[in-house]
């Protein structure tokens, strides 16, 4: 993958060097990593909203679904696997959990990249806030 203007890329993975995630994908924040491959990162949330609570993000930089095209559909595809991976290892498979993601100010999105937050081991209320 070549990286886009205003970007680096290190290993292949285009990054924003301002961007909190990008950082911590790169290693220089350090993050609990649950899962991890080529593409897909998850790290345990710092604030939990549940007892079960993971980011899975793209390690390239995307800033929000609102960037996403076709082009994206086999790193979603990759997302959501790991994700079911993960609530199943978590032992919150069976029970259900939720799997959502911000975009923009007002749909509470606090860092601009791309992840979706996989939260379990409670109940959940809809709508949501």
């Amino acid at each position: 993958m070549a990286a886009e203007p205003g970007l680096t890329a290190e290993q292949g993975v285009a990054r924003d060097p301002s961007c909190l995630f990008c950082r911590i994908v790169a290693g220089e924040i350090p993050a609990t990593r649950v899962v991890e491959d080529d593409i897909v990162l998850a790290i345990r949330d710092i604030a939990p909203r549940a007892p079960i609570h993971i980011l899975v993000m793209p390690k390239a930089h995307i800033a929000s679904a609102a960037e996403l095209t076709d082009e994206n559909a086999a790193v979603v595809g990759r997302i959501f696997a790991k994700a079911a991976g993960i609530a199943r290892s978590e032992g919150i498979a069976e029970g259900g959990y939720r799997i959502v993601t911000n975009v923009g100010e007002w749909g509470g999105q606090t860092v601009d990249h791309l992840h979706f937050h996989l939260m379990g081991g409670r109940a959940f209320t809809w709508p949501p806030g």
